[in-house]
């Protein structure tokens, strides 16, 4: 059942499965209420295996280091860490998850304020190509299996690839930090690969000052920015379909309101991008927003916070299950017509009455090779004090984008609306045909808000939550020990609890056949895997997998 790859990775798990069963106990506190199961052992499975949700989520308490707990099925290895070592670093980007500014990794007790800036890798890539990829060192084979991430964090913005066959010394290799221009890179969040141009494509979650960026797999990498054709925006979610198209989510928060200090205004879109030749994206195209309407008319919110928009009718209707809006895809720019040169996407969206959400993060077709359902994140105002609530979308959606993937027409329904225990929701990822993943970023204010930090949690899409029924949590993040650190230092400058990000299904494959929504993901199974990062702290990259302890049957 399990490639001999596979196999060499259980040999190497073998030895931690103590540790890994350990990492998989039951937390003794009950951070929140108990979560239901959304129904039988198929709506609750990953890769056929069915799971046992963890109950609760993890306290979040001062100077307290808690372990990450996962379903008792599954464990987790590490595959990188902050203090990694690039094999190719510079003095500005020595390691995988720290910058070079400071000389100590950690706070000392006598000089809490010298620890190194955290560049936190984001958003995870998996790609297997079987004549390997070149290197740092030329006389170096480093096999055929690979993770690229781009920094969210420090300057300059960096793009590193994690060797996963490789040994320490070639573990980690940074690909660029400077683009073809000379310029230095962006902090970047999201990244994908397009089989059609053969790319990474990188986001860069920076308001007008974002965009994407297009890499090569050369080591430097040739790394161009495409802002030309995407426009700027703050763009993190990344996706490309089966004709070579561009899904972009955006996240950019808004202001609070008047008498509504811990609401903020829907200020981000959902964009599409139609290249003129997909297999060379510098040759231009046109860029689409999403436009929802209600009885005719469109759903749009003043681009300055109102009050009557952050509490009014429309922006419920978009919060409440069971309704249905007719969407369609508005051209806002077409390089035909408009040149190259780089724009201001979230402008031009309001002007075209496009619909704006509550910080959308990240967005995935569901895997029938179709194209016609996407369903995207919408993070919510990450405060328990939110005066929308969560009829209003204050504790975020997960929204579904029913289309015509060759016309401009579609519907768009709520699929999940959260709540202040489900909520922050971010990355997500198909793990089975109905069964996807979406983790939590609810932010450090949120975590001691409601004495929770994250969870990932597992859902079910032919579930109708409107019912009442819950997902099943298969991750309760804990918070290792420098994140701890962080979190009780505000002098020292890095962001304090951990916060799950990168969750990515993928068997790797580099060709169309590989866009994600093609094939039904199979986790632990035909080189399927599964990875996430830890973020903040420590920094560590994840590949998560079968518990050593608990696969007897499998």
């Amino acid at each position: 059942m399990r490639s001999s790859q596979a196999r060499r990775r259980w040999a190497v798990v073998g030895v931690i499965a103590v540790a890994a069963a350990a990492i998989s106990t039951m937390p003794a506190a009950a951070a929140m209420q108990q979560d239901r199961g959304s129904g039988g052992d198929d709506a609750r499975s990953m890769g056929g295996m069915a799971l046992t949700g963890v109950p609760t989520a993890n306290p979040k308490a001062a100077g307290l280091i808690t372990p990450d707990v996962l379903s008792p099925e599954l464990a987790q290895i590490a595959l990188a860490q902050g203090a990694t070592k690039l094999e190719n670093g510079t003095s500005a980007v020595p390691f995988y998850g720290y910058d070079g500014d400071k000389p100590t990794l950690v706070p000392l007790p006598a000089n809490p304020t010298s620890e190194a800036h955290k560049t936190e890798p984001d958003k995870n890539t998996y790609l297997v190509f079987k004549n390997g990829l070149p290197g740092a060192n030329a006389g170096y084979q480093y096999g055929t299996h690979f993770l690229f991430q781009g920094h969210e964090s420090g300057t300059p913005g960096y793009l590193t690839r994690i060797n996963l066959d490789a040994d320490a010394a070639h573990r980690v290799t940074l690909l660029a930090t400077t683009d073809t221009a000379g310029a230095n890179l962006p902090d970047f969040d999201g990244s994908t690969w397009d089989p059609f141009a053969q790319r990474l494509l990188f986001t860069a979650e920076n308001g007008n000052k974002g965009g994407v960026w297009q890499a090569d797999l050369g080591v430097p990498a040739q790394v161009q920015d495409i802002s030309g054709l995407t426009g700027r925006g703050g763009y993190e979610g990344v996706q490309t379909d089966n004709r070579g198209n561009l899904y972009l989510v955006e996240d950019v928060g808004g202001k609070a309101g008047t008498t509504t200090p811990n609401s903020k205004q829907p200020n981000s879109f959902i964009y599409r991008v139609v290249p003129a030749d997909p297999g060379d994206l510098t040759k231009g195209g046109t860029l689409q927003v999403l436009q929802a309407s209600n009885n005719g008319q469109p759903i749009n919110f003043a681009p300055d916070a109102n009050d009557a928009d952050i509490l009014g009718a429309p922006i419920a209707d978009l919060h409440t299950y069971g309704k249905s809006f007719t969407t369609t895809w508005v051209t806002i720019h077409d390089t035909t017509t408009s040149g190259s040169a780089a724009f201001d996407a979230n402008a031009l969206a309001k002007t075209a009455q496009a619909t704006a959400f509550k910080r959308p993060e990240n967005g995935v077709f569901a895997p029938d090779g179709k194209f016609r359902d996407f369903y995207f994140t919408e993070t919510g105002d990450t405060n328990a004090n939110t005066e929308a609530g969560a009829d209003h979308g204050g504790f975020g959606a997960i929204m579904k984008l029913t289309q015509n993937p060759r016309s401009d027409a579609g519907t768009l329904t709520l699929f999940y609306r959260g709540d202040v225990a489900h909520t922050g929701f971010d990355n997500i990822s198909f793990v089975g045909r109905n069964q996807l993943v979406a983790v939590e970023d609810a932010g450090d204010s949120l975590h001691t808000q409601r004495n929770a930090l994250d969870s990932g949690y597992l859902f079910d899409t032919t579930t109708n939550y409107r019912n009442g029924d819950q997902p099943t949590r298969v991750l309760a993040q804990g918070r290792d020990t420098s994140a701890t650190i962080d979190s009780a230092c505000g002098a020292c400058g890095n962001d304090g609890d951990n916060e799950i990000t990168g969750i990515h299904t993928s068997n790797g494959d580099p060709s169309r056949n590989g866009v994600l929504g093609v094939a039904t993901p199979r986790p632990f199974q035909d080189g399927w895997r599964v990875f996430y990062t830890r973020q903040h702290g420590d920094n560590v990259t994840f590949e998560i997998i079968p518990n050593p302890a608990a696969v007897s049957h499998h």
